[in-house]
């Protein structure tokens, strides 16, 4: 996929979501897929009809978008943001796309937190990739990480995925380095199974 597409379908997913704060449903008519659309927000059902519908609301309440970070993969495009929705939310955004339209949305919505325990926020950091030319690795690396720490398949390499304490986190929950990341997990040894404690 050359580089010119990949930013079209990241400016096709920034305008969609800028609609949600001008009310404009020329993004969302132009770039969401008219019958095709599989939306995994819970307060909208399938279809592009019902993003148009909520447009007039989002409006209405004073929705704020501000985008600070763009990730595009193949037909994927993820957004990282501050919502101003019902008071400051970060949110991801997934946007797959099909002959450059989009046909499927996830998100994940959080509230956003000034005091966090590593003193860094939950939007600060890099904005660019350096190590383009790294991409499988580093993704081969995270599936890792998921299958083995997260979904409890080998905790005990937890601290093989991280260079000590030389690790920044942005959860609102959790301090900086290893050493905040393991007194944050809570490893069940009889199961195995992790557990991000709140």
């Amino acid at each position: 996929m050359t580089s010119n597409h990949q930013n079209e379908l990241v400016r096709k997913a920034v305008a969609v979501l800028e609609s949600f704060e001008s009310g404009n449903p020329e993004a969302i008519m132009a770039y969401v897929h008219p019958d095709q659309y599989i939306q995994h927000n819970q307060a909208l059902i399938d279809g592009r009809e019902a993003m148009l519908g909520a447009l007039d609301h989002l409006k209405e309440i004073g929705t704020k978008v501000s985008i600070k970070r763009t990730l595009v993969d193949g037909n994927y495009v993820a957004l990282h943001s501050v919502y101003d929705f019902h008071g400051p939310k970060i949110v991801f955004d997934i946007f797959r796309f099909e002959n450059g339209l989009i046909v499927e949305h996830w998100d994940n919505l959080q509230e956003m937190v000034e005091k966090t325990p590593s003193n860094h926020t939950m939007i600060d950091g890099p904005i660019t990739i350096k190590d383009i030319d790294k991409t499988d690795a580093n993704k081969a690396l995270v599936k890792s990480f998921v299958e083995n720490i997260l979904l409890g398949k080998n905790p005990d390499l937890l601290a093989s995925y991280f260079d000590g304490d030389n690790y920044i986190q942005h959860s609102p929950h959790i301090a900086d380095g290893l050493s905040g990341l393991h007194a944050a997990l809570h490893i069940k040894s009889s199961d195995k199974a992790i557990l991000f404690l709140p």
